[in-house]
Parts: structure tokens; sequence; C-alpha cells
């Protein structure tokens, strides 16, 4: 089971500093949307440079023009690109073609998909690594719900968790065996990163 961290809604310095503290603890660095929106591919560039042997994972959310950002972000160094499941086929299937001539990999965020004809469909165009994702604005109505696990039940994804994770609720969703756990702000807002990562790094194990 993986620790990713998501560095979201922060500046540059703080997501460096971050990832310095929480180094020893976390699999995988990811660079958040709004990083990305705010410092482009440079700062995936920078922590590709600064953290050699961790992996990156690019959150760019395509939606559509999947070849050309899948290859921006592989060639700025990221190992995973996140692409939303309600895209076409077209753009799913480019960003996998993509990311099997790079040797990455595609993630898909099933953020608001509840139908299991979506799910049944990314398996058909050979998706293998799903994220269940609560997002920011909904996690006001509560945060991860262990029943999201039953979307992928049956089928064979690996699987990320995402949303309102922190470390009173990381215990139910490691009873579920994703294969990554993606926590925010319960690390990057709290007074010791360093210390969180390593507590849920201990649950996890």
């Amino acid at each position: 089971m993986k620790l990713q961290l998501a560095l979201d809604r922060l500046p540059r310095e703080e997501c460096i500093r971050i990832v310095k503290e929480t180094e020893e603890f976390i699999d995988i660095v990811e660079v958040g949307t709004g990083v990305i929106k705010e410092y482009g591919m440079s700062i995936v560039r920078e922590l590709r440079e600064l953290y050699p042997n961790k992996e990156i994972l690019a959150d760019m959310k395509t939606c559509d023009a999947g070849k050309h950002e899948a290859k921006q972000a592989f060639d700025a160094g990221a190992d995973i690109v996140t692409v939303m499941a309600f895209s076409s086929s077209l753009t799913i299937k480019d960003t996998l073609k993509v990311a099997e001539e790079y040797e990455k990999r595609i993630m898909i965020d099933l953020l608001e998909v509840d139908s299991s004809d979506k799910i049944a469909q990314l398996q058909d165009l050979n998706v293998d690594l799903v994220s269940l994702h609560v997002g920011k604005d909904k996690q006001q109505e509560g945060s991860f719900n262990t029943d999201l696990f039953s979307l992928v039940k049956g089928y064979h994804f690996e699987t990320s968790v995402a949303g309102g994770v922190h470390l009173d609720t990381l215990p139910e969703i490691a009873k579920e065996d994703p294969d990554i756990i993606i926590v925010g702000s319960a690390i990057t807002k709290s007074e010791n990163p360093q210390e969180v990562a390593r507590k849920m790094k201990e649950v996890m194990s």
C-alpha cells in the first residue's frame, strides 16, 4: 500500500519544504491541479530533479487533448498522469497509448462517477489504475466513505482513494486494502507534516 502526498493550493516553496520533510514516509509525490495551474510543468521538472527516486504524479485532470497533455507531463518527468473518467473513449485511449510509449501510467479519476456501465467501459479500454475520489467541494458533506469501494468490486483495477483522508478515517480505508492512499491537507496543513506522514505509514503497514 503506497502513500501519495497531494500538494495542492500551496505555493512552490511550501511544496518543496513539505516533500523534503515527509520524503522518508511517502511513496508518490502528487503535483496537484492547482499547483500545476499556478506553476505549469516547471514544478514537475523541479520535483523530478530533486527526487529522482520518487514516483511523481501530475494531476492534470485531462478531459480533452489527451495525447498532448500526457506528453507534456511525461516529458516534464511525471510517472503517472490523471485523466477524468467522463472523457471520451478516444481521449482515454490516446493517453493510454502515450503512457505505453513512455513506459508510464495513466490514473483514471472517478470523480462523481457512480455508473457501473462506465466502470465496465473503462475495463474494456484496458484501464488498469483508477482513483475513487471525493472532490474538495463535496467533502463539505463528509470525508471519504468506504462504500465507494463497491463501485470497483469485481474488477481488476489497481485502486487509489482520495478525498478528506485523515488519521481518524485511515484505519477503515486501509481495511479495504487499496493500492494507493492519497492524502493532502491532513499532512500539508499539519504543524508537523513529517509526524503525520509517519503515523499514516504505520497504519498502512
